[in-house]
Order: C-alpha cells, then sequence, then structure tokens
C-alpha cells in the first residue's frame, strides 16, 4: 500500500484539483473572445515552474523554452543532455537526419591534451558550439535520438516548464542519452479538444521544418540572415530526428497515442521525422463500460474517477462529450488506423490506478496484432507515481524512468532496431 505521506498528499491533492476543476468550469462563459480562446494558455499561474537554465552547470543539462507558434501559446523546451558526458561511443550519423551546422559555428576553446574530456565553460549559455576543435574527440558532433514528451494534468493544468515536468525530462534525458522536447500543448478548457491534439502534431511539423532548414543550409553552403535566424542551433548541432519517441503522461499518452496514429497515415509528410517507439504512462483512458479497476479503485489516490470525467467535460467540447469519445477510448471500433501499424508502444501502470485495466487491454490488443507492446506494472504505486512533484524522488521513479531507458534504448539505438513507423 502507498505510505501515509502519500495518503495524506492525495487527500489534500484531490481537494485542490476538485476545487480548481469547479472553478474552471463555472468560470466558462459566452463573453469570451474567439481570439483568446484560439490563442489559450499552457501554463497556470498558480503552479510552480523551473526556469530555463542554457547551461550544463547544473546536472548536465541545458534546457530552453521556444514559442513555436505565433498564433497561439504553443511552446516547447529542450532538455540538451553534455555531450561531453554521454558515452565515449560515437554512432554513426543516420540516414535523414539532421546535416551538420548550417550556420557558423562558434570555434571552440582550447583543449587540453591530457584530458579527453572537452574542456569548454559548462557555466556559460550553451549555442550549439562543438565542445572540441580535435575532430578525433569531437563527441559533441554525436547525433541523439529526440523524445518528444507530452505532460499530464488532466488536460487542463501543468505545462512544459513546471518543477516537477523539468526534473522528470532531464532525469529521461539523461538516461536514455537523448534530447528531450516537452511540448507546452494549449490547456482546457480555454481550448478544447482537438487544440492539444493538434499541437502535438504541429511540433512533429516543426521539427520535420528544422531539419529541412538544416538541410537546404547546407545543400546551398549559406543562409542568409533571416534564414539562419530560423533555424534552431541546438537542434541542428545534435539531433536525429530519424529516431524519435513519443513519450507521454497521464493525459499526455492520450496525446502521444493520437500523434502516433495520425503519423501512420501521414508518414510521407513529415519526412525526414521517423517515429520509432511511443511510451504511454498511466494512460488517461476511459469508457462507458466500466472495467474491474474501475470498480475497484474509483476513488483511489490522486485521481478519482468523478474528477476525471470532470475534466474530460471541461476539455472535450459539449455537443461531443462521451466516454466513448476516440481521444478518451482508444478501443472504440474505427477509431483508425489498423492496430498493426502502430509503432511498439511500451504502457507503464500503476497498481492503485483505478484507469490501468483499459491501458492493459490497449497493449493486449496492439499484442495480438504482433505490435512489441509489453506492460509494466509497479506495485504499491498511484497514479503519477514517477512524474507527480511529492514522488518524484522515490525509488518507485528512479526505477521506472530507468526502466523505461532500457526499452527505449532498443529502439532509439543505432546497433539495434533500424526500422521507423
Amino acid at each position: 500500500m502507498p505510505s501515509v505521506a502519500v495518503k495524506l498528499y492525495s487527500v489534500f491533492f484531490k481537494l485542490l484539483l476538485r476545487r480548481r476543476l469547479q472553478s474552471r468550469l463555472q468560470s466558462l462563459s459566452s463573453d469570451q473572445s474567439p481570439s483568446a480562446t484560439s490563442f489559450g494558455v499552457s501554463s497556470r499561474p498558480e503552479e510552480s515552474t523551473a526556469p530555463p537554465n542554457p547551461s550544463f552547470a547544473s546536472d548536465g543539462v541545458a534546457t530552453k523554452d521556444i514559442h513555436i507558434d505565433p498564433l497561439t501559446s504553443l511552446s516547447i523546451r529542450i532538455f540538451l543532455p553534455d555531450p561531453s558526458r554521454l558515452s565515449a561511443s560515437t554512432p554513426p550519423v543516420r540516414r535523414n537526419s539532421f546535416p551538420s551546422h548550417p550556420h557558423p559555428v562558434a570555434p571552440s576553446p582550447p583543449s587540453d591534451p591530457n584530458n579527453r574530456r572537452a574542456s569548454f565553460d559548462v557555466t556559460a549559455a550553451y549555442t550549439g558550439y562543438l565542445p572540441t576543435s580535435d575532430p578525433r574527440k569531437r563527441v559533441g558532433s554525436r547525433r541523439l535520438p529526440v523524445i518528444i514528451q507530452f505532460h499530464g494534468g488532466a488536460f487542463v493544468m501543468g505545462s512544459s516548464e513546471s518543477a516537477a515536468n523539468d526534473l522528470f525530462c532531464r532525469r529521461i534525458a539523461k538516461l536514455c542519452e537523448a534530447i528531450v522536447i516537452a511540448v507546452g500543448y494549449r490547456l482546457a478548457p480555454e481550448s478544447r479538444y482537438p487544440a492539444a491534439f493538434d499541437d502535438g502534431f504541429k511540433v512533429i511539423n516543426w521539427i520535420a521544418k528544422q531539419a529541412n532548414l538544416a538541410g537546404f543550409g547546407k545543400s546551398v553552403g549559406s543562409m542568409d540572415p533571416f534564414g539562419a535566424s530560423m533555424v534552431e542551433p541546438w537542434l541542428a548541432a545534435h539531433a536525429d530526428p530519424s529516431r524519435c519517441v513519443l513519450l507521454g503522461v497521464s493525459c499526455g499518452a492520450n496525446i502521444a497515442d493520437y500523434v502516433a496514429r495520425k503519423l501512420v497515415k501521414s508518414r510521407n509528410l513529415i519526412d525526414p521525422v521517423r517515429v520509432v517507439a511511443q511510451v504511454l504512462m498511466y494512460p488517461f483512458f476511459i469508457g462507458t463500460a466500466p472495467t474491474q479497476s474501475e470498480l475497484k479503485l474509483a476513488n483511489s489516490y490522486f485521481y478519482d474517477k468523478q474528477m476525471c470525467i470532470l475534466a474530460w467535460k471541461l476539455f472535450l467540447p459539449e455537443n461531443e462529450f462521451s466516454l466513448d469519445h476516440p481521444a478518451a477510448n482508444p478501443l472504440v471500433p474505427d477509431r483508425g488506423p489498423p492496430l498493426k501499424c502502430m509503432p511498439p508502444t511500451l504502457t507503464v501502470v500503476a497498481e492503485h490506478d483505478w484507469m490501468k485495466d483499459r491501458a492493459i487491454a490497449y497493449s493486449e490488443a496492439l499484442r495480438k496484432v504482433n505490435v512489441d507492446a509489453p506492460v509494466l506494472e509497479y506495485k504499491d504505486t498511484v497514479h503519477e507515481f514517477a512524474t507527480l512533484d511529492i514522488l518524484l524522488k522515490t525509488p518507485q521513479a528512479q526505477a521506472c524512468a530507468e526502466d523505461v531507458a532500457i526499452w527505449v534504448k532498443k529502439y532509439i539505438s543505432t546497433r539495434g532496431h533500424e526500422l521507423s513507423y
């Protein structure tokens, strides 16, 4: 069973969440302007955030925030692990990866010949330069896979820059040795379905655009100042978009699964991005017909069933509300595309989560059509046990992140699986 501290925190969490959900529901008014609704919000002022830190000084991960859509509040936070601290072997650059620097690269500071690690200043803001001038030690040119992360929060709260999400993404970036792009999608009820889902796919298109811009810069040899300003230097220097993984947390898992399905339908439109796997951590799935876990654990810790239904009412348009909506129930008929076309899918569930049975059923459906879809269930855990602020430093949270990294590396290793979906 969860500890006494977790049980007590759960009581206060549910009280606060219920108050916020009811407040959001009551605040909906017809005088909200269309422009405000379309722009939306991607964070809440009452939630604690972690400022971006574009240096490797603190824990070996640099971060930056980018507002990628001028018409909406959609933003991302990039987490780049220090290239000089990653494993020494440099895998070959894969086909369809970002080309080498399409813009001038700042000269590297002199390196110590007796020290194999790069000798640049980790306290300075990282801009995309190579950490060493010696080509034989150019670990900074290593291409890293990209993990696209969607945070939780029942569609109505949370953000890519929250303190808890920042810590979780840093952990994943280091364990997977990958660039993590945390998506700050638009929240409900200001922006209802399909806004958050569309934002997920917009990020995929933005990554593809970045790769193509960098490729154009390399092909012509130089770019005008405007074109160069459009290129994201961290991605141009280090990202390999042919090895992308979707990682969704709670309601973010619903977004990740939607993006994966849409990518299967649109694979020729997003070259060179290739999604090779997805991770669904305690998905926010629900349905009209209750499962055994829903009957047994409906009043479970942190997110009980009634509050989740209220969150769905805030997220789905009034004329579309249904617990069997395709965004809510992954097993409704004719959801498309065929499950056999889906990428390998790791599902993480918690023992005391009422939503776990539907997530397990979805994983079983994928396995029936020969998709690699294992399930990891953790004992004595609750919904968001590996990502909630109070639980992030527990042994279960650390073990979960390590297990996810082990599985993900099967598909992002340049010496492992080469197929993409």
